[in-house]
């Protein structure tokens, strides 16, 4: 009856030990997606019976069997390190990929997107080769992604210049850069109907004004005939920017951008 009685007689499950079992399991459960059909699978069941021929040789009077486990231990974690080394790293690349980890790391990716952009718009106005690349913001553009032809790359100034080659199928268009990843090329993007433009914007800049008119994306334009770098932004256009110019106001738009409803935006204006 006492035995009895102090089965039931258990202290008191806290809010905090439900939340400690609930992490447990969250985490057991992840880890078993993770090796599920990878040799690790093989290697968790196989820890599995050196910890059961471990349990029983405490059991029973295995001595020679605890002994041999017992020092076999001691080497197992390094040989798991070293035969399941891409598995682990697959696994932590997988732990990284998490939403908190990306939202930490959003900054950092946006930084180098938008050296890649500079790089490449700099090599392509050297080489006098068109090029439209669009930055999604605030507003969506899957209407325009789903135009083109989908890429979904990371952003690379190799990628980008090889695109816009004209010797290649996706010259003609837009690229859209959408968080931080090239969401489609030969995008067609709508022309401004504005009639102050000068008469010496070509097809590209004519989209990227039409489509900033619409929407708080930002547009950086390559001329193929003066090899300029424009940049177009709430139907506004720069034009003649330096390989500085165009990063500082990336960066300023980008990275350190504060969303302001009262951000209207503003007739077209043309800078010399």
């Amino acid at each position: 009856m006492s035995q009895l009685i102090a089965l039931f007689d258990r202290p008191r499950i806290s809010a905090w030990d439900v939340v400690d079992i609930l992490l447990v399991s969250l985490l057991i459960y992840e880890a078993l997606k993770l090796i599920r059909g990878t040799r690790a699978m093989q290697m968790a069941i196989g820890s599995l019976l050196v910890l059961l021929l471990l349990y029983l040789s405490q059991t029973f009077p295995l001595r020679t069997v605890g002994w041999l486990i017992r020092n076999l231990l001691a080497y197992l974690v390094f040989a798991a390190i070293v035969l399941f080394q891409s598995d682990i790293r697959r696994a932590l690349s997988h732990v990284g990929r998490a939403p908190f980890f990306r939202l930490l790391g959003r900054s950092a990716r946006a930084a180098e997107t938008i050296e890649e952009v500079v790089t490449a718009a700099a090599m392509l106005a050297k080489s006098r080769v068109g090029a439209l690349i669009v930055f999604e913001r605030e507003i969506g553009l899957r209407n325009y992604v789903e135009s083109g032809i989908p890429i979904e790359a990371a952003v690379s100034y190799d990628l980008l210049t090889t695109i816009f080659q004209p010797a290649t199928a996706l010259h003609d268009g837009a690229v859209i850069i959408s968080e931080d990843r090239i969401a489609a090329a030969a995008c067609f993007l709508p022309l401004t109907v504005n009639p102050h433009l000068d008469r010496d914007l070509g097809t590209r800049h004519r989209a990227a004004i039409g489509l900033t008119e619409e929407c708080d994306a930002i547009a950086v334009i390559i001329s193929e005939e003066r090899g300029e770098i424009s940049l177009a932004r709430h139907g506004r256009i720069s034009r003649g920017l330096s390989s500085d110019d165009l990063r500082n106001r990336l960066q300023a738009l980008i990275l350190m951008r504060r969303v302001r409803r009262s951000d209207a935006p503003a007739p077209v204006e043309i800078d010399a």
